[in-house]
């Protein structure tokens, strides 16, 4: 199996044909964005290749991002399209409050600005929305390639936020965030966040073929 372990800041024209006829060939990573939190993982190529990446922990890796590996070989990321929650609001301050609610929270979010106005994306969580609904704003269904803000994450830390909720809590501001961070991200939130966030890594072994 082919092992990445190294990220291309840049590339040359020689490696963007590379790139191009691989594309082509669907031999590249269609990757969402909990995987792409991680720093080691065993993935499949959009052909059915498996390949395992190893990364410095340096962040998590964005849509078209370039890896390679001892030989020169080059794997391409593509940031997947998954499930969201967009988020709009009649004026840009009750979206601004909206954001900062969920920024609260720790929610990684994706901003959008477009002729249509401002809008925010995080990944869906029936709770959030229900709280974001009764402060005024609109939420809406929708699949995207989902690329949020860096910040924090941008470290290397592995919040993979999947929210997967007990719904036993009244989700109030005072709620405190419990962060086993073990991709499920349950909300009973006592907010320890040690950072040393060492259990993040998945093993080259486990199948993110999703």
């Amino acid at each position: 199996m082919k092992i990445f372990n190294t990220r291309l800041p840049t590339l040359s024209d020689i490696q963007q044909a590379q790139l191009t006829a691989q594309r082509q060939a669907d031999d590249y990573l269609l990757l969402d964005f909990d995987t792409r939190q991680h720093s080691r993982f065993r993935a499949v190529t959009v052909s059915g290749e498996a390949v395992g990446i190893d990364l410095p922990r340096t962040g998590v890796l964005k849509g078209d991002d370039v890896l390679t590996n001892a030989a020169g070989e080059l794997m391409q990321v593509i940031a997947k399209p998954q499930a969201v929650t967009k988020v709009m609001a009649a004026d840009d301050f009750l979206l601004m409050k909206g954001a900062y609610h969920l920024g609260n929270r720790h929610v990684p979010l994706m901003f959008e600005h477009s002729a249509a106005g401002y809008a925010l994306y995080f990944e869906n969580d029936h709770v959030l929305a229900q709280m974001l609904e009764n402060l005024g704003l609109h939420t809406e269904s929708a699949s995207v390639p989902f690329e949020p803000e860096t910040g924090a994450y941008q470290t290397g830390h592995g919040h993979s936020h999947s929210h997967s909720h007990d719904h036993t809590h009244s989700h109030n501001d005072a709620h405190n965030h419990d962060d086993d961070h073990d991709n499920n991200h349950n909300h009973n939130h006592n907010h320890n966040h040690d950072d040393s966030h060492s259990q993040h890594n998945v093993s080259i072994g486990h199948s993110n073929e999703g």
